[in-house]
């Protein structure tokens, strides 16, 4: 990428970061233009849709969720490593308004840009899922697409619900308790 380019790109970033913290995900791409001092179609090359963008702006915060999920593989207590990993899901979607909403429309499209960072999520999640089940502390029937759609589904009821800070982390304490490998659900 030239030079200028380049600089377009981060200044475009920057700008969408800060608009999407501010107005949600739902921002004026045309606003996010302006504001880096660019043109839509300069927007539109280099993020080709709104989940282009929206991508780019969380793989920061995706690469961090995956660097905490492989330190949380060396925790004695995997169920406990698990835990701490979804909470840290629910923080991180909490910072844009609109984000859980679009991860969980993404989950099903591997089309979508969002993708890139749905699957390496999935993959990390799916590993510290295993280590809890293997010590019998999570239910084998659980997967790790339902436990991302329910953080990505607190997330979204939090953010609904601005006005209960603790709201997330009571909804995450109820769902984990289902989780639990002594608690068999019934019909």
């Amino acid at each position: 990428m030239r030079a200028d380019a380049r600089r377009n790109y981060e200044r475009l970033l920057t700008e969408a970061r800060t608009a999407f913290a501010e107005h949600g995900t739902g921002a004026s791409l045309e606003d996010v233009a302006r504001r880096a001092g660019v043109g839509i179609g300069t927007l539109y090359r280099h993020f080709p849709n709104r989940h282009a963008l929206m991508s780019a702006v969380w793989e920061d915060a995706v690469c961090d969720l995956l660097t905490r999920s492989h330190a949380l593989l060396d925790d004695p207590q995997p169920c406990a490593a698990l835990v701490a990993w979804l909470r840290a899901i629910v923080t991180h979607a909490g910072e844009y308004r609109g984000l859980s909403s679009a991860l969980m429309s993404a989950s099903h499209d591997d089309s979508s840009a969002l993708a890139r960072c749905s699957k390496p999520m999935s993959e990390a999640g799916s590993t510290l899922l295993a280590r809890a089940q293997e010590a019998g502390a999570v239910r084998p029937d659980v997967s790790i697409s339902d436990l991302l759609q329910l953080t990505n589904a607190i997330s979204l009821a939090a953010e609904e619900t601005p006005d209960d800070p603790e709201l997330a982390d009571r909804l995450l304490l109820l769902t984990l308790r289902g989780l639990r490998a002594d608690e068999q659900p019934t019909a």
